[in-house]
C-alpha cells in the first residue's frame, strides 16, 4: 500500500461501533439514477455509438438495463455492452427497420476482461497500451463518451435532495453503527452531492468508483473488524446485493419505485431488527425475495 492508494481510508478504516452499514448513493440515496440514465448516459450514448436511426430503442434498452432489470446500477461500461450488443440488436424496431447496429469488439474486449479497471482512468491505461489503431479509435471514442457523460451529470443533476427519510435513517444510524458510502459513482460527484445537501457529516467514508469495486470497499472496511451479522449493505441494485454477499454481509433492498417506502421501512423497522439480531434468516429472505419481484432479467419486447 502506497501514500497514492485511492482506498485508503478504507484499508485504514478503524471502527467506532459494533456494526457497520454501507450505503450505495445513485438511485438509493438520492433519486438520481432516472435523470442520469436519461438526461446524460442516453443522448450521448445515442450520439457517440451511432445509434440515431433507433433513438426509441436505444432508450427503451436504456432504461431497461439501467433502471427496470436485474443489470440495474451496474458499471456504465458494463451496460453499455449489454443495450449495443445483445438488447438493441433485438429490438423490434432494430429489426423493422433493418439496422445493424455499430459494433465494438475490442471495447466490448476490454469490459469482459477481469483485469480491466472500467473507469476513465482505466481506459486512458489501455489506450496508452494499445497496439491496435482500431482499437486504440474504439478505446479513444468511448473515453470521449464517458467524459462527456461525466459534463452532463455536472451540468445536469443539481438540487437532487436525498429521498424522504434517508436524513433520517442516517441520524439515527451514526450514534449505533459505523456508515460509509458505497458506490461505483465517481469520488468527485459522490462528494459534491452528499456536501450539497449536508449529509456527508453522517458518513465516516464516501468511497466512490476510484476506490475499488463496491464488493472491495467492503472488504477492505470490513473484513475482520466486526462479528458475522454485523455489517449491513443497503442498495438499489442486484450488484450491491452482490457485493454483500461476497462479503458476507446482510443486504437491505431500497427497492426501484418504492424508494420513500423501503426508506421508511429501514428507519422503522429494519435497523432495529439488525441491531437487535434479528434481521438475519426469514426476515432478510422475504425483503430479498420481495426486492428480486422489482427486476426481471427479460426485456417487455422479448416475452
Amino acid at each position: 500500500m502506497t501514500e497514492t492508494d485511492p482506498a485508503r481510508p478504507l484499508k485504514e478504516f478503524k471502527p467506532k461501533h459494533e456494526f457497520f452499514v454501507g450505503i450505495d448513493s445513485d438511485g438509493c440515496a438520492f433519486d438520481t439514477m432516472g435523470i442520469k440514465q436519461r438526461e446524460c448516459f442516453c443522448p450521448w450514448l445515442i450520439a457517440y455509438f451511432g445509434l440515431q436511426p433507433v433513438a426509441q430503442a436505444a432508450r427503451e434498452c436504456k432504461d431497461f438495463a439501467d433502471l427496470f432489470s436485474k443489470t440495474r446500477g451496474a458499471n456504465r461500461h458494463k451496460t453499455a455492452k449489454r443495450i449495443i450488443a445483445e438488447l438493441l440488436p433485438s429490438h423490434p424496431m432494430t429489426k423493422a427497420r433493418d439496422f445493424k447496429v455499430p459494433q465494438y469488439p475490442h471495447y466490448f474486449a476490454w469490459v469482459d476482461d477481469p483485469n480491466s479497471m472500467l473507469s476513465n482512468d482505466g481506459l486512458k491505461q489501455a489506450i496508452e497500451q494499445a497496439t491496435d489503431p482500431e482499437a486504440k479509435r474504439e478505446l479513444e471514442l468511448v473515453l470521449e463518451w464517458s467524459e462527456r457523460v461525466n459534463w452532463a451529470i455536472g451540468e445536469t443533476v443539481k438540487g437532487m435532495p436525498p429521498f424522504p427519510h434517508v436524513r433520517e435513517s442516517l441520524e439515527k444510524i451514526q450514534p449505533l453503527a459505523d456508515v460509509i458510502v458505497v458506490s461505483a459513482t465517481p469520488d468527485e460527484a459522490l462528494a459534491r452531492e452528499w456536501e450539497e445537501h449536508d449529509i456527508a457529516k453522517y458518513v465516516q467514508v464516501i468511497a466512490g468508483q476510484e476506490m475499488g469495486k463496491k464488493a472491495q470497499h467492503l472488504e477492505y472496511a470490513t473484513k475482520g473488524r466486526y462479528k458475522r451479522n454485523h455489517v449491513l449493505m443497503v442498495g438499489d441494485a442486484p450488484g450491491d446485493m452482490k457485493a454483500a454477499k461476497a462479503n458476507d454481509a446482510l443486504f437491505y433492498p431500497i427497492n426501484p419505485g418504492d424508494e420513500v417506502k423501503s426508506w421508511k421501512r429501514f428507519r422503522d423497522e429494519a435497523f432495529d431488527k439488525f441491531l437487535n439480531g434479528d434481521y438475519a434468516g426469514e426476515y432478510e429472505e422475504k425483503l430479498i425475495a420481495e426486492f428480486d419481484s422489482y427486476l426481471p432479467e427479460t426485456p417487455p419486447w422479448q416475452k
